[in-house]
């Protein structure tokens, strides 16, 4: 086993370097940040290496709030939102097996940018998502089944970035835009 650096507290994690990658985009996404000023902190978080230069990258970025992020789990069952709920900026859903229902047409999303983070074991899950929306799949693994997803002919602008990540064992995802 090597020896470990004196100040590896300080060297930069995956985790903390996608979490500092994910507030950048969301900057820029919510127009805190140029393009330019984007991509100047982007290649400075990808080639840091110590905890400091990702601190000075985030430096004028407002703190991000810590109430933004919800995990809804069940081990086997139904999980199913829909109606005029409130969609956090990031969505975490776990289920070992059973069904998975998000419906997020008459939900209230207030955040430009929506992350939904996928683990589910078996079971199919069916997401709706608001008719303006727009939907990123590109973080998506599945396993057994497939991915059911068709963008609208002509999309709405101004509406929300629904990102959709994680990983899915035996079932099937399927997306659809609501239709009102």
């Amino acid at each position: 086993m090597l020896p470990l650096p004196e100040d590896s507290a300080s060297l930069v994690g995956e985790e903390a370097r996608d979490t500092a990658v994910r507030r950048l985009q969301e900057a820029y996404a919510e127009g805190l940040i140029s393009h330019e000023e984007l991509d100047e902190r982007l290649d400075q978080v990808l080639t840091a290496e110590a905890q400091g230069e990702l601190v000075s990258a985030l430096a004028s970025l407002p703190a991000e709030p810590t109430h933004t992020t919800s995990t809804i789990a069940a081990a086997g069952g139904r999980i199913k939102r829909r109606g005029a709920w409130r969609v956090p900026r990031i969505l975490k859903v776990e289920s070992a097996y059973g069904r998975v229902r998000l419906d997020l047409s008459r939900a209230v999303i207030e955040h430009p940018v929506v992350d939904i983070e996928l683990q589910l074991g078996t079971g199919a899950a069916r997401i709706t998502v608001p008719r303006d929306a727009v939907v990123d799949v590109e973080g998506l693994h599945t396993g057994w089944k497939d991915l059911r997803y068709e963008p609208p002919r002509r999309p709405r602008p101004g509406g929300p970035t629904i990102r959709i990540s994680g990983a899915m064992g035996f079932g099937r995802l399927k997306i659809r835009h609501a239709r009102r």
